[in-house]
């Protein structure tokens, strides 16, 4: 089976092209600048063999008819005809309270995505247009939406809720849903297949960490509380989102600069985070070179992120009673070994014991972290959220059949 897996922002399509008898990317790329001047695509087949496309692409059914172009062309493609994708799995990021797992998309299901914008109006008409380009381009094929919300509708009410009148969350939804589910959801997994324990029967906690991050609770398989909230701006000190912030400062701020909830919106999710406090970038690599170079803000801000991390740990160990597995996820997750050595020191009385040999210079590589003799084993998993929904995709299709 064959299965494409689209990622559509608001400017921008990702692509995977899966061959799933072995689980191999055959292709894979992206459109940038979507309805913008300078619009172009990346293509990367399996061989190694790049691409850049330039042109003007104007909307969402005219990039993925490109890609679909581009995939069975005679010269750059790896597929005879469009009839070789068996099945389209995209990435939706918010399916509200009305999806707890993956779904085959339906007339039904895209009325409930329609509903859901409200919640996520930046990103679920894109992931609609999406899945109608499609539907146009390959009448009938099989699509199956994978929700970056679905795998949070575990948790319990005292989890999720707000303290805020309780009409406002049954008239608007207005509650925790949390994202990145799927990334949490593939890395807790594989951890306990790498570590071969049972899923089950583990306390684990997921930390993702890029420029969007989160952190989510997994017991017994289930996640049972998330960092982020309403929306990705609640939580973590992330590249540009300033993360947990009392309320009153957000109207503070807002009656001291005069500013307006738009403008206010952008100030807190683009200008806020680890931009607002160095000054200097959103990346991390750029702030720890400031940082050692005696940049006294850039320093700041590392030691504020990686305490925010510590104390949601620690938070979520009480929450769950104990902790079996911490995984290190994401850009920064992955390749960032100071920000997980200074995350994870002086935290030995919670079971969690670094090895600094085994996490200096690690990149984006699965690996054990911990010391052998740590009682929480501390891992390391690149995330891989497209194989999660090719594989979701996969087993959804065939179950129909």
């Amino acid at each position: 089976m064959k299965i494409l897996v689209l990622n559509c922002g608001s400017s921008s399509i990702k692509y995977q092209l899966f061959s799933m008898e072995d689980r191999q990317v055959i292709a894979k790329g992206g459109i940038e600048k979507l309805g913008l001047k300078g619009s172009f695509l990346k293509h990367k087949h399996e061989d190694g063999r790049q691409i850049v496309f330039e042109g003007e692409i104007l909307d969402h059914k005219s990039g993925i008819e490109y890609i679909l172009g581009v995939l069975t062309s005679e010269k750059y493609g790896c597929l005879k005809s469009m009839d070789e994708i068996d099945a389209v799995g995209h990435r939706v990021v918010h399916g509200g309270e009305f999806f707890s797992s993956s779904e085959f998309i339906t007339d039904d299901v895209i009325e409930a995505l329609v509903k859901c914008t409200n919640l996520a109006p930046l990103h679920n008409p894109p992931n609609l247009k999406g899945i109608e380009a499609m539907e146009e381009l390959i009448p009938g094929i099989p699509q199956v939406g994978v929700f970056d919300t679905a795998f949070h509708q575990t948790m319990e009410p005292v989890a999720y809720m707000y303290g805020i009148p309780y009409v406002l969350y049954k008239k608007y939804g207005i509650r925790r849903y949390g994202f990145h589910g799927t990334s949490h959801r593939y890395v807790t997994a594989r951890a306990c297949e790498i570590l071969k324990r049972e899923y089950a029967g583990q306390k684990i906690i997921s930390c993702h960490l890029g420029n969007g991050a989160s952190i989510a609770a997994v017991q017994n398989g289930h996640s049972v509380d998330t960092s982020m909230g309403f929306t990705p701006l609640e939580g973590l000190i992330m590249g540009t989102r300033c993360g947990d912030l009392d309320v009153g400062a957000v109207t503070y701020i807002m009656e001291k600069e005069a500013i307006g909830l738009k403008s206010a919106n952008v100030l807190f999710n683009k200008h806020s985070g680890m931009l607002g406090l160095t000054g200097i970038s959103s990346d991390m690599r750029e702030i720890e070179v400031a940082a050692g170079e005696g940049n006294e803000r850039a320093r700041l801000a590392l030691d504020i992120y990686n305490y925010k991390i510590k104390k949601y740990i620690g938070s979520y160990i009480a929450a769950m009673g104990g902790l079996d597995i911490l995984i290190f996820t994401g850009g920064i997750g992955e390749n960032g070994d100071e920000s997980r050595y200074e995350i994870s020191k002086n935290m030995e009385f919670l079971g969690i014991r670094i090895d600094e040999s085994k996490n200096k210079g690690l990149r984006a590589r699965e690996q054990v972290i911990s010391t052998d003799d740590s009682p929480v084993t501390v891992i390391v998993i690149p995330t891989d959220e497209e194989l999660m929904i090719a594989l979701d995709t996969e087993k959804i299709v065939s179950e129909r059949k």
